[in-house]
């Protein structure tokens, strides 16, 4: 049998169109009695809405994007999970699209978002991106755009991200009450505006004993992915009172514990490490490793959330100036200890 329509299926139940579309979306208009009828003869029958039909009669395309910069890092692997959960759960379609930390990449993204294929777009920034031109595109074609983990700071649209400068301050005190006096914190971009809130507390925290320790960078930017190895092994041969290091994010942190264990540099006796890292195996490592750990299943899942309110209600309360922050947890594990 071919696919049954929900125009076959009201015939065959003596019912209208109307009452078994809205059996199937659960209405609170239709008795529990009629819809355990309609349930039951739809799963009979493999009955099986068509999302197309639906979404050219309300003008929509039932679909998302997703602009990201990788999915090698843990925190967004757990992102995309809490997007497509709320995306299944309201019948949306998701395409993802890899910047690769390029603007170019995240800018051709954005242009095959501009065709109407899609209904809105979440992004996390590249650490290249300065301009905002090809954000406004997508608000001049009223697709609305959520901001997430990483976003354009001072570009007025909604965010969904974490306590970054909060979490920059916890990261130094607790490297400085382990008795670090030479704590570094290595960033991957100086553009990107979650490393430079992550820093801004880090250094606070740390100018407060500023003038008890001995000038050093106490910010180091290690922004070619090509040769991280070399340039943490470089930093720390060129400034060997580095005692504690801070990694702005995960793939620092596998670099920085590489370059230890090959050149024999103890952890945490000779250096303290820790991570911005939602890694599930941190407490698998040798030695375990202490990380600020994002909320990125939640903070995935709340984005896409905000998204498709935009997207579905001409009136809701989500405005420009909308920005939600879900706070990080400090795990202290064997590297600071």
């Amino acid at each position: 049998m071919g696919n049954i329509t929900i125009r076959e299926l009201a015939q065959r139940l003596g019912l209208s169109i109307a009452t078994v579309s809205k059996a199937l979306k659960d209405s609170y208009e239709i008795s529990d009695a009629t819809k355990k009828k309609i349930v039951s003869l739809a799963n009979e029958l493999n009955y099986s809405p068509n999302p197309y039909a639906s979404s050219l009669r309300k003008q929509q395309s039932k679909t998302i994007a997703v602009v990201l910069p990788e999915v090698a890092d843990s925190f967004f692997s757990l992102a995309i999970n809490g997007i497509q959960e709320v995306a299944l759960a309201k019948g949306y379609h998701v395409l993802f699209y890899l910047s690769h930390e390029s603007f170019e990449l995240e800018k051709k993204a954005i242009n095959h978002c501009n065709n109407g294929r899609v209904d809105g777009v979440l992004i996390s920034v590249s650490s290249e991106t300065r301009d905002t031109a090809h954000i406004s595109s997508l608000r001049s074609k009223n697709i609305p755009v959520v901001f997430f983990d990483r976003e354009l700071e001072g570009y007025a649209a909604p965010k969904v991200v974490t306590n970054d400068y909060e979490c920059g301050e916890l990261a130094a005190k607790h490297l400085l009450d382990k008795g670090c006096r030479f704590p570094v914190f290595l960033s991957t971009s100086d553009a990107l505006a979650i490393c430079q809130n992550r820093f801004s507390g880090f250094a606070n925290e740390i100018n407060k004993i500023r003038n008890e320790i001995a000038t050093y960078p106490f910010i180091i930017n290690c922004s070619n992915d090509k040769n991280i190895y070399d340039q943490i092994a470089s930093i720390l041969e060129k400034f060997p009172a580095i005692d504690g290091i801070v990694a702005s994010v995960e793939k620092l942190a596998i670099q920085t514990l590489l370059v230890c264990a090959d050149q024999n540099i103890p952890i945490p006796d000779r250096i303290k490490v820790l991570a911005f890292s939602t890694l599930e195996t941190a407490p698998l490592l040798n030695p375990s490793l202490t990380t600020i750990s994002q909320p990125a299943f939640d903070i995935g899942k709340h984005s896409a959330e905000t998204l498709i309110t935009m997207i579905e209600k001409k009136k809701h309360s989500i405005t420009n100036d909308y920005k939600a922050v879900l706070p990080s947890a400090l795990n202290i594990r064997k590297s600071t200890q």
